[in-house]
């Protein structure tokens, strides 16, 4: 079948999507401290960013998301640029994704190519760990109000669909949900939760609560990201029993722990995902694995030879 858009991706059958972004870049070698964290390089060097997009959809990818996830009016702002400014290097990182694409096509890359805009939490852009915790004591149409400025921006760039990632908290996915409609969002979407066990989100609500909310919002696909790999099945498993008919998307990170005082991942975490990990996983009911946070395209590769 023809691949067009996200909700013909699942129902072609297990694949992968694409890993870390933010790890990737320093692996590579670049500094990313700071509160913008891999949106700086937007600015600095977008060429690095489209060439590790290009990895990730060589290493077998079906999905790329874009660097946007902690990128924002305000955040820009503290390094003096204004609103027009970051609104154009916003749509750039869904740009440098499409121009992936083409080049990974150029190269003989054959399979399903997607590009996700990354919609990352409110939490990403104080630069504190918010994004692991939740309940951030913003009122609820602040929440709106950040997230539909952004999703704005991002629907204009014209991406296949929005990838809503790392969400700590139910209440913050209410207020995202109620932002796409808000833009009147017309594509598909998935929003993925980050999650403290095997059970509840980050911010300690039931991961049920989640699913119900999303496949009440109409979202093409609900999953978790950024979370301990060996949380994953048991997460799928709750997610699968509460919506049967809903999408599924798992992107693990590499098991570590996030610093927010050093700003750096602690602890020893793994290079790949196992294969019998990601079959589990795939049998538990996702759709879509790959990797965020120290995965990079050897897990991603790795995952697509289980997916087939």
């Amino acid at each position: 079948m023809t691949i067009v858009d996200l909700d013909d991706l699942m129902r072609a059958g297990p694949a992968a999507i694409d890993g870390g972004l933010a790890s990737e870049l320093e692996t590579r070698g670049h500094d990313l401290t700071g509160p913008l964290w891999s949106a700086r390089l937007l600015r600095e060097d977008p060429a690095e960013i489209r060439d590790v997009h290009r990895a990730y959809f060589a290493a077998g990818a079906t999905v790329g998301i874009s660097a946007s996830y902690q990128a924002s009016r305000s955040g820009f702002a503290r390094y003096g640029l204004d609103a027009r400014e970051a609104d154009q290097l916003l749509a750039m990182s869904v740009r440098l994704v499409r121009e992936a694409r083409e080049a990974a096509v150029a190269d003989g890359v054959a399979q399903p190519m997607l590009v996700a805009a990354s919609v990352g939490p409110y939490g990403a852009t104080l630069f504190d760990g918010s994004e692991y915790r939740g309940r951030y004591g913003v009122p609820h149409r602040d929440l709106v109000a950040f997230h539909a400025e952004r999703l704005r921006v991002l629907l204009d760039a014209g991406p296949d669909l929005l990838a809503i990632e790392t969400v700590p908290d139910v209440e913050e996915a209410a207020a995202i949900v109620e932002a796409l409609a808000l833009v009147e969002a017309s594509i598909p979407a998935w929003l993925s939760f980050s999650c403290a066990d095997d059970a509840t989100t980050c911010a300690g609500q039931p991961i049920e609560d989640g699913v119900a909310l999303v496949s009440a919002a109409g979202l093409a696909a609900v999953g978790v990201n950024c979370t301990a790999p060996e949380h994953i099945a048991g997460l799928l498993t709750r997610i699968r029993s509460a919506a049967p008919g809903l999408g599924v998307v798992a992107y693990p990170n590499a098991g570590r722990v996030w610093d927010a005082a050093s700003a750096s991942w602690l602890g020893e975490g793994a290079e790949t995902l196992p294969d019998a990990a990601v079959r589990e996983w795939f049998a538990a009911g996702a759709d879509l694995v790959g990797g965020c946070c120290g995965l990079g395209p050897a897990a991603v590769a790795a995952v697509s030879a289980v997916a087939g």
